[in-house]
């Protein structure tokens, strides 16, 4: 009965985290091609505090509900229009990017320096899967992509990598002790 209680409670944190998602989507910062936006904090810390199989499926969430049509992406905008535009890339990259620092941290240690360095990939992946989407999205040179979907989001990045270890390891351990969230064991 408690798995199962377990169970329920990480996937209506990972709804919960999809709809956080969507509200930092709003944060954004206009730039010409892909904006600055909120997204990624909220998906580090999915991941940092949920762990890859929930943090991911709060990615696939926000990407589904969005995708249907619920105006959850950046400007509030939504549809399959966004998912093939120039962003989508990016978008579909929060799923693989959440795996992966989710799994990071779990084949580390859940501390601060660990979840930096596993969102500090996890950014990693989701430029380079975004930049290669708008370089065919966009159809520009791979130098235009890069320039355009890779370089100006790197220092932002990084903050966003170390806020969102640094938060999401300090609320992933109340949940914890809380009971909230059982221990996510190392494999």
């Amino acid at each position: 009965m408690n798995e199962q209680r377990d169970q329920l409670t990480q996937m209506l944190t990972a709804a919960l985290f999809a709809a956080i998602i969507g509200i930092l989507a709003q944060v954004t910062i206009p730039l010409p091609l892909v904006p600055i936006t909120g997204q990624t904090l909220a998906v580090g810390l999915a991941a940092t505090i949920l762990g890859s199989r929930y943090g991911a499926l709060s990615a696939l969430i926000y990407m589904l509900i969005g995708a249907a049509g619920v105006p959850v992406f950046s400007q509030l905008s939504a549809g399959m229009g966004v998912m093939a535009g120039p962003t989508g890339g990016y978008i579909v990259s929060f799923i693989l990017s959440a795996y992966v620092i989710g799994l990071y941290i779990e084949k580390t240690a859940a501390t601060v320096t660990q979840a930096f360095i596993a969102n500090l990939i996890g950014m990693l992946v989701n430029l380079a899967i975004g930049t290669a989407w708008l370089k065919f999205a966009a159809d520009l040179s791979w130098t235009k992509a890069f320039i355009g979907g890779f370089a100006p989001f790197i220092i932002g990045g990084i903050i966003k990598a170390f806020l969102a270890a640094w938060i999401g390891i300090i609320v992933r351990k109340r949940l914890i002790s809380a009971r909230l969230l059982p221990s996510v064991k190392s494999s």
